[in-house]
């Protein structure tokens, strides 16, 4: 029988996630069949400025580690007392890929197989409150000294491994956490693994929760499984630090990426999670606006919309509202002027627009050219549309489809697949209402513009 060999390793850091993060501490000791063989514990100069909130939770401060020795200078240390064992931490991840980093900045690669104490932990010993280090000690009963020092956490992590190694006598959970093919090593430490196994294999949404149920972050995808894996095989800082407070997973299955897309969309505007960056933000949209002015000529003019709130307009970014703007000016022969399109109160002179026919000189009727006016604004009423856009459903015997209203996104739903849908009435008990915002409109208008030979039906009016 080969011997049990175990490397307990912390680090304590300056504090920066995974990349950019640096070692100001390290302990490592070995264990061979049950037993402490060996025992490594240095001070390390991180070469950088250790933040002040790290020095207040640690106590380790820019002047301790002046004189202490360079990662460099201690990593064929670490390497060798390392070397053969299985690498085993509390929230494996972090301190392995901080090591890791460490050798990489030297050109070497640092590889070992690796156990997580927390994981372990929720499975041999479940149903506790919390599996943070000092909380778990507390609980069975661990002394933990010096907390939040290399070797104080490390001596925890040790009796803490024992006591595992207690409860898996035969090591049929430490042999499938070591298996290549499982999940277990990749998946975040306060994450059940039975939450990813329960996830389904096709297009929805996913929702990540911290420990108070609080959504982090909202995702869409087409195979819902394999997307939120993908999220714990990254090594970037960001998915790093959502996987370390993510203890919850929901989902919504769509059936489509369409549905999807507006989804995600709606739940990011709802839930403003700290980990998405796009549709944060707030959008400055613009639409084509029109008032009587004191001479009662109707003017058009382009302005800014809340359009992210709602939307019964046709908006557009800036300069694509002068655009369709200028368009309508040449079109029915409108005055740039009263357009908006130039500054000044003399009569137009456009650069390029030269078909008005002297409303803002006095040579033409009012009511003639207002009559003009309202065709324009009717042209831009009439070219939006009211229609349906079918997608597959959930199951092999529904249909999903999008409403959409004179041109404004109402919601979607789903039907069975021997439905008939001609007219608006027919989606009143399957429709789903939904908020029309600047982010729905783009997703609508790239499907519109990409997907090949999409289902779409054209509806009848309200009554």
């Amino acid at each position: 029988m080969h011997p049990e060999i175990y490397t307990i390793i912390d680090v304590e850091t300056t504090g920066k996630g995974i990349n950019g993060n640096r070692i100001t501490e390290i302990c490592v000791v070995r264990m061979e069949d049950g037993v402490e063989t060996d025992r490594f514990v240095s001070l390390v100069n991180p070469e950088q400025y250790i933040p002040p909130f790290i020095t207040n939770l640690t106590g380790i401060d820019d002047q301790m580690v002046d004189d202490a020795p360079l990662f460099a200078d201690i990593a064929e240390r670490v390497a060798i007392i390392t070397e053969g064992a299985i690498f085993v931490a509390h929230n494996v991840n972090f301190d392995y890929n901080v090591i890791r980093n460490e050798f990489k900045r030297m050109g070497i690669n640092f590889t070992r197989k690796k156990l997580c104490t927390v994981r372990l932990s929720r499975k041999l010993i479940p149903n506790l409150f919390s599996y943070s280090l000092g909380n778990l000690c507390s609980s069975i009963s661990i002394p933990l000294n010096n907390r939040h020092r290399a070797e104080g956490d490390t001596d925890a992590t040790v009796i803490l491994f024992q006591r595992i190694l207690d409860l898996d006598p035969e090591r049929e959970v430490i042999n499938k956490f070591l298996n290549a093919r499982s999940k277990e090593a990749t998946l975040p430490p306060h994450l059940p693994a039975r939450i990813i196994q329960e996830l389904p294999e096709t297009a929805g949404i996913y929702l990540f929760k911290d420990r108070g149920g609080k959504v982090i972050y909202v995702g869409k995808a087409i195979n819902i499984k394999k997307r939120v894996l993908s999220h714990f095989y990254e090594k970037k800082n960001k998915e790093y630090l959502l996987g370390q407070e993510t203890f919850q997973i929901d989902y919504e299955v769509t059936g489509n990426e369409l549905c999807a897309l507006l989804l995600e969309s709606e739940y990011i505007q709802q839930y403003f999670p700290k980990y998405n960056r796009a549709q944060k933000m707030p959008v400055n949209t613009y639409t084509i606006i029109s008032y009587e002015n004191r001479r009662g000529i109707i003017q058009l003019a382009v302005a800014k919309t809340k359009y992210r709130h709602s939307a019964t307009q046709k908006v557009f970014t800036k300069n694509k509202a002068i655009e369709q703007l200028l368009a309508l000016c040449e079109e029915y022969e409108l005055c740039p002027r009263f357009c908006g399109l130039q500054a000044t109160f003399d009569k137009c002179s456009h650069y390029s627009l030269k078909n008005c026919k002297g409303i803002c000189d006095g040579k033409e009727n009012v009511t003639a050219y207002n009559k003009r006016v309202k065709k324009a604004l009717a042209f831009l009423t009439d070219t939006q549309e009211t229609f349906v856009i079918k997608e597959k459903g959930r199951t092999i015997d529904e249909e999903a489809f999008v409403y959409v209203d004179n041109g404004v996104y109402r919601g979607f739903g789903f039907v069975s697949d021997t439905s008939q849908i001609s007219h608006v009435d027919a989606l009143e008990d399957n429709l789903l209402p939904k908020k029309s915002t600047y982010h729905t409109d783009i997703i609508l208008k790239s499907y519109l513009r990409n997907k090949k030979n999409p289902t779409i039906i054209a509806l009848g009016a309200t009554a």
